[in-house]
């Protein structure tokens, strides 16, 4: 009677190429064995937090020194004289001369920022929640907030100023307001409209009904369009408040558009690009530490990204 044997020992002793049994299978089954043992190794150790910064700023650094070397060969080129057209060294100087004047204007200049943002995105949430309730809304109502979206902010001004008067910030509120809730109530429907018609269920299933519905299950999966929407709605606003700030100017707010308009009035050319370089510079703060920041961070705990 024959010997029992361990079927599955034997099996792997088999794959594996047990000495003596002369099989050249085995030989190669152990070469595929020790690659996969070989992913059990240690990876290597991830870049330091001095190099991972590096390798992000130096993009934008050389973009920037590239930008100031066009920037001077133009104002070296002749093409206007150096008192409509300074180079860098000189807007720079003004920027630092000026410098007390125009962070009090940043400062005026970002707090109706802030304040008109918080406005529009509870709006264009309202909104985009509202549109996705209805065939019949979203069918009115979405190619008017795509219209509004394409419309120049500065065409708004008038209008505005007609309404509400001159000498207040209401005018401006109105500008900056209605250029930037369409762009976040777009974002936000496009956001819904991606969420898995499984996790809707699976939500209703658990019980959640109207604004629980939206506020535990719809909104959250739609977070990355949402904060999209939020990125594209801020950068709407920042140039409907810069347009709102030049035309309907408010007697004691010394903000941005009010320093831009007087060095424009008073021909100081260096003032109005050092202005300029402010706004461009709150523009992309705003954008590359606040929004991409929690956009990246979505994506990260959504598994869209490892970057």
């Amino acid at each position: 009677m024959a010997e029992p044997t361990n079927g599955p020992a034997t099996a792997v002793a088999a794959r594996r190429g047990a000495p003596g049994n002369g099989s050249a299978a085995g030989t190669d089954v152990d070469r595929e064995l020790s690659g996969l043992d070989a992913l059990e190794l240690a990876l290597p150790p991830a870049p330091s937090a001095a190099r991972r910064i590096f390798d992000g700023a130096w993009p934008k650094v050389a973009a920037i020194v590239i930008a100031l070397l066009l920037w001077q060969l133009v104002a070296w080129s002749g093409w206007k004289p150096t008192y409509l057209l300074p180079g860098p060294a000189k807007a720079f100087r003004a920027l630092w001369n000026a410098r007390s004047a125009l962070l009090s204007g940043a400062g005026t200049t970002l707090t109706h920022g802030v304040e008109f943002y918080l406005i529009a995105l509870a709006l264009g949430t309202v909104i985009a929640v509202v549109i996705t309730q209805s065939r019949v809304v979203r069918t009115a109502v979405a190619p008017i907030l795509s219209g509004l979206q394409t419309m120049p902010s500065v065409a708004w001004v008038p209008f505005a100023i007609l309404l509400f008067g001159v000498g207040t910030a209401r005018p401006i509120m109105f500008v900056a307001i209605l250029g930037a809730t369409p762009a976040i109530a777009i974002g936000t429907i496009s956001g819904i409209d991606a969420v898995p018609p499984s996790l809707l269920r699976v939500g209703r299933i658990l019980g959640t009904r109207g604004i629980g519905h939206y506020r535990y299950v719809v909104l959250p999966a739609a977070l990355p369009g949402y904060v999209a929407g939020m990125k594209q709605g801020w950068a709407f606003l920042w140039r409907s408040l810069m347009a709102g700030e030049l035309i309907a100017q408010v007697p004691g707010h010394a903000d941005l558009g009010m320093l831009l308009s007087q060095y424009q009035d008073l021909s100081r050319s260096a003032d109005v690009i050092a202005t300029m370089l402010i706004i461009l510079a709150i523009g992309l703060i705003m954008d590359t530490v606040v929004f991409s920041r929690l956009e990246q961070s979505v994506l990260r705990r959504r598994g869209l990204t490892t970057d």
